[in-house]
């Protein structure tokens, strides 16, 4: 890992207990590291545990058969490890592990962040406070987000965590996905709209959750959109992919709907992009979860996955080849 990875994923005693965890171990700043030299260091030290980070140089696609081949398990502080990990590996038997849903509580609450400033229209009032002298008057409307209406498309760990948080706001909650059994909304006390449709034109604040799949990238297009209520709002802390951003934007700058937006097809962000200067729209730079102050929290799930890994027991929310495909 980087030595800034190594100061917040790995606060305060943790380092230690990590090293205490996997000893013998070899600590190794993956800044310092080019792609051959990383290719050299595996053949060297033939690892049974690779606990990596965000700065890590991928694996090659022979990492088990040629380089390395002592490799049980990669432990993956962060999330997505198709840059890290070749799908072969995962194949060859190969066990990863990322984050998974120690994050979702904090990506919930910057869900909760977006759809209280869209109501609010926080990227309205900050500019013209900053920058226009701007002041409310007699004809100023504001809108709370109590008692209102809230779709939530996806129910993955993410939506669930948001649940706790809408509740002091509403319980007039309802979400969409597909391929979840009936009792899975009924225990979590959720409605479960009939299609996409009914979520996005019954609700007055919809929260895009879901997991991007090829099918579904540029699902939520101009028609549902257009289906929002006009006052409500649109937040997406899922994946930029899931959203045809042209029909977004066209809907946002009429000022029909508010939009809360973490993420976004491209990242970063260009600087020329149309959605900077909208006034309409909240955006964010992909910062939704963890917090920096809540890496701890994907270490501790690390941490806790490698005690069970090293007492031959299963650990939990592993990659596997569909969560994989599903990644992005």
């Amino acid at each position: 890992m980087s030595q800034l990875e190594i100061e917040t994923f790995l606060v305060e005693d943790r380092l230690e207990a990590l090293k205490e965890l996997i000893a013998p171990c070899r600590v190794v700043d993956a800044e310092s590291c080019t792609e051959e030299s990383w290719v050299e260091l595996l053949k060297e030290t033939n690892p049974r545990i690779l606990v990596a980070g965000w700065k890590t140089k991928p694996l090659p696609a022979n990492t088990r058969t040629e380089i390395a081949p002592a490799l049980d398990y990669v432990c993956y502080m962060p999330g997505s490890v198709r840059k890290l990990v070749p799908r072969e590996l995962i194949e060859q038997g190969l066990l990863v592990t990322n984050w998974s849903s120690s994050i979702s509580r904090t990506v919930a609450e910057c869900a909760l962040l977006l759809s209280l400033a869209c109501m609010r229209r926080v990227a309205y009032w900050s500019h013209q406070m900053h920058d226009q002298g701007g002041w409310k008057n007699g004809t100023t409307v504001t809108q709370s987000l109590f008692d209102r209406r809230i779709g939530i498309h996806g129910f993955g760990a993410v939506a669930k965590a948001l649940l706790p948080l809408l509740r002091p706001f509403t319980d007039k909650i309802s979400t969409y996905t597909e391929g979840v059994p009936e009792e899975v909304f009924e225990a979590y006390g959720v409605r479960q709209e009939k299609d996409l449709e009914k979520l996005f034109s019954e609700n007055d604040v919809v929260i895009e959750a879901e997991a991007l799949t090829p099918e579904r990238e540029k699902i939520v297009g101009e028609k549902l959109l257009g289906l929002i209520p006009k006052g409500g709002s649109f937040v997406n802390v899922a994946r930029g992919a899931l959203v045809d951003e042209e029909a977004l934007l066209a809907i946002a700058e009429r000022g029909d709907i508010q939009v809360g937006l973490d993420v976004y097809t491209i990242e970063p962000l260009p600087e020329d992009h149309a959605f900077r200067g909208c006034r309409n729209i909240v955006l964010l730079p992909h910062l939704g979860g963890p917090s920096t102050d809540r890496r701890r929290d994907a270490a501790d799930h690390s941490l806790e996955n490698l005690r069970l890994f090293q007492n031959n027991q299963p650990v939990t929310e592993p990659i596997t080849l569909d969560v994989y495909d599903r990644s992005t």
